[in-house]
């Protein structure tokens, strides 16, 4: 089977295999932290790092990967990223980092970075696997943003509170108070709320996808009639 090429594997990531709305794949700290848009984007971020490392290691290390033992391997790795990732953001991103909680180091049991390593970076040279961490990470971020912002903004009337536990003091401002007076919905930014909002996302993303289907079959029928 030939290799995918970097374009396919980007549209992959961003899009066609998204992980959070097609693969559904770390769906639980994707559900869990999307409290609000920093949240959710301390989360992305981390998972982001963690992907694009974790792809690049194994792809350069899969001809000593035992078959027998490689999904073993792929936990040891992913854990030392995380874990490293975890330490780095204890000393310089603290507020955030008890923020997110058990849901960072909790990145080394998420299926869609064990999963990538599986499907690509384990088969793949390491220039490709770190394309498919990087589009797979940022869709990822987006699903991760877009629902925290969703549910911030009907639970609080708020956009990227708490800026400052991710941004520093330059984010003390950032605070968007879009809707004055507002006295919340609290089930947004309840379990139920989170998983009200992926099902919109995912909702969304199928109508796009049916439309566009739609229209290549419109295309490829004006092209086939005869002239």
């Amino acid at each position: 089977m030939s290799a995918p090429t970097v374009g396919q594997v980007v549209k992959d990531g961003l899009w066609n295999n998204n992980q959070g709305l097609v693969a559904l794949l770390g769906l639980c700290p994707l559900l869990a932290v999307t409290t609000s848009t920093i949240n959710g984007l301390g989360l992305g971020l981390a998972t982001l790092a963690t992907l694009m490392l974790t792809n690049v290691i194994v792809a350069s290390a899969r001809r000593w990967l035992r078959a027998e033992v490689r999904i073993p391997m792929f936990v040891l790795i992913i854990a030392c990223v995380v874990t490293a990732i975890e330490l780095l953001m204890d000393a310089h991103l603290h507020q955030l980092y008890l923020a997110l909680g058990i849901f960072l180091p909790l990145i080394v049991t998420n299926c869609a970075v064990i999963g990538r390593a599986e499907a690509l970076a384990s088969r793949q040279n390491p220039l490709l696997a770190l394309f498919d961490g990087l589009s797979m990470g940022i869709g990822f971020v987006a699903v991760l943003v877009v629902l925290g912002s969703i549910r911030e903004l009907v639970g609080y009337g708020t956009l990227l509170s708490g800026a400052d536990i991710l941004f520093g003091p330059a984010g003390a401002d950032l605070t968007i108070h879009v809707f004055t007076d507002y006295g919340g919905f609290l089930l947004a930014v309840l379990p139920p709320g989170a998983f009200v909002g992926l099902a919109v996302l995912i909702a969304f993303k199928n109508k796009l996808d049916a439309r566009a289907a739609q229209r290549r079959r419109q295309g490829d029928a004006v092209q086939a009639e005869p002239v």
